[in-house]
């Protein structure tokens, strides 16, 4: 695996340190970058593959403080490709939903659990790594006399309704002809049908149960209790290929 930069930034040297120590424990090869402020890392106009933000950034001398959600729109209106995953850190349960607002990957709240972190951790390092040949991983839709170009990685999970295919995006859904069947042949490994009626993204899955997965967009999925075990497996086996 390549190595992955990260930056953290906080504005409490304990919880960078805190943090910095969590993300050697992964066994990952990482380069790792420490900020106090958002100016400050914005001023070094590194690119990085994984940021770890907190949202109450402090207020430097005789003006406002940027935070740390407003840090993360500079770095989304910034024409990186690919963008950054981010992940914010904070105390602060209350900014979850503007988290969202930003494509976060995931909101850690302090104090951050251990076991939590490397979990997630694993899955940004997955979807890191997924990334190297994301450009290849494409999905040809028609629709409206038109076609369109999808990234695989565009696309949290589908869904089979009627004689059509729903493809549910980060930004919206789209809706055309297709048979779940051959969608499940052209993406398989990366995606996974755990039922008649849906298809998930390894890539996105936050959770899971045998009665359902929960999307890392909220979205709960019925499973089908056949397809647990093989999808267990599906998944374990996405993580160690992506590592």
């Amino acid at each position: 695996m390549n190595i992955i930069k990260i930056a953290i930034c906080d504005d409490e040297a304990n919880i960078r340190n805190y943090l910095a120590a969590l993300i050697r424990k992964q066994a990952v090869p990482c380069e790792i970058q420490e900020y106090a402020s958002a100016d400050a890392l914005l001023s070094k106009n590194t690119e990085y593959d994984l940021l770890f933000l907190d949202i109450d950034l402090g207020t430097p001398p005789n003006r406002r403080p940027m935070d740390g959600l407003s840090l993360a729109r500079r770095i989304r209106d910034r024409n990186l490709s690919p963008q950054p995953l981010i992940i914010f850190v904070t105390g602060y349960e209350k900014y979850v939903y503007d988290a969202f607002d930003v494509n976060a990957f995931q909101y850690l709240v302090k104090p951050v659990d251990e076991g939590k972190f490397a979990e997630v951790f694993g899955r940004a390092a997955a979807q890191i790594s997924a990334g190297v040949g994301r450009n290849l991983q494409k999905l040809v839709v028609q629709f409206g006399g038109t076609s369109r170009i999808i990234a695989w990685d565009s696309i949290y999970y589908i869904e089979s309704h009627g004689h059509k295919a729903v493809l549910h995006l980060k930004e919206e859904t789209v809706e055309y002809y297709a048979k779940l069947g051959e969608l499940e042949r052209e993406l398989a490994g990366h995606f996974f049908r755990i039922h008649k009626g849906y298809m998930v993204n390894l890539a996105w899955v936050e959770e899971y149960s045998r009665s359902e997965v929960i999307m890392i967009n909220g979205d709960k999925l019925l499973i089908s209790k056949y397809k647990y075990a093989d999808f267990v497996k599906a998944h374990l086996h996405f993580l160690q290929q992506s590592l």
